[in-house]
């Protein structure tokens, strides 16, 4: 099992899980045999090129496309038994996302915008974790804003604040700086490493950049629907010898 280390909490976990699509000559086998734990309070990059099952692979820890055999946990839940009702419940409350696409409604502010899914529970944000979080994310003075009024990087970093006002079990981000620039990037990414530090929580990211994945904890490395490998403490040069070593990790 990749990622298991005694007496560790796991945050999140799939066990044996495939992944196919399509019957017969449409059939894609996009996760072939996947196991891998992640580990509660840290910061996990998955890397691969694409068609490797690294979405995949995270749309099916976070219960938002389902296993074709094998399990998923959330804690101790079981994601892959669930029901639709017990899995909507689950991804409200117990599990934060962050998009390439900030996911943003454009006719709230900023603050409406983080406050949505506590709303939607019929939920009221604990104040000392919204100062928290506000503060964290250092837009305190943006929060009358809308989306438009705001930058790529304040936008994901609303984004970003609105999965933590929750407290959720663990934050799925898929290539949550894929349409920044290199400094809004670095300050997402910092961010997300300050909550993780700071705050203890736990965040699972996609993404192709060795850059970005040096800013984790772990990297795991997928190519062809299976785990290839993993790093501890990762660097950017650490990162690039893997690729070397092994292309087809990083491929695209």
């Amino acid at each position: 099992m990749i990622g298991t280390r005694a007496l560790e909490p796991v945050a999140a976990r799939a066990d044996q899980v495939w992944k196919v699509y399509g019957e017969d000559e449409a059939r894609v086998v996009a996760l072939r045999g996947v196991s891998a734990d992640f580990v509660r309070g840290r910061f996990t990059a998955i890397m691969g090129p694409s068609g490797s099952g690294k979405s995949t692979l995270m749309h099916c820890l976070a219960g938002l496309d389902t296993v074709t055999r094998g399990t998923v946990r959330i804690g101790d839940t079981e994601v892959s038994g669930l029901g639709d009702r017990a899995l909507t419940r689950l991804r409200r409350d117990r599990v934060g996302f962050v998009f390439q696409q900030f996911n943003l409604l454009p006719t709230l502010s900023a603050a409406e915008n983080i406050r949505l899914p506590l709303d939607i529970a019929g939920r009221k944000p604990d104040p000392a974790w919204w100062d928290t979080v506000i503060d964290t994310v250092g837009l305190r003075d943006r929060l009358g804003h809308r989306p438009a009024q705001l930058s790529g990087g304040q936008q994901q970093r609303v984004a970003c604040a609105r999965a933590l006002m929750g407290r959720p079990d663990v934050i799925f981000a898929d290539e949550p700086t894929g349409n920044l620039d290199s400094h809004a990037g670095a300050g997402v990414l910092s961010f997300l490493r300050q909550s993780v530090r700071e705050q203890g929580q736990t965040i699972v990211m996609v993404t192709h950049d060795p850059v970005a994945a040096s800013y984790t904890d772990r990297v795991v490395f997928l190519a062809d629907g299976e785990v290839s490998g993993e790093l501890y403490d990762p660097t950017p040069e650490k990162v690039l010898a893997v690729m070397q070593r092994a292309p087809q990790v990083l491929a695209g």
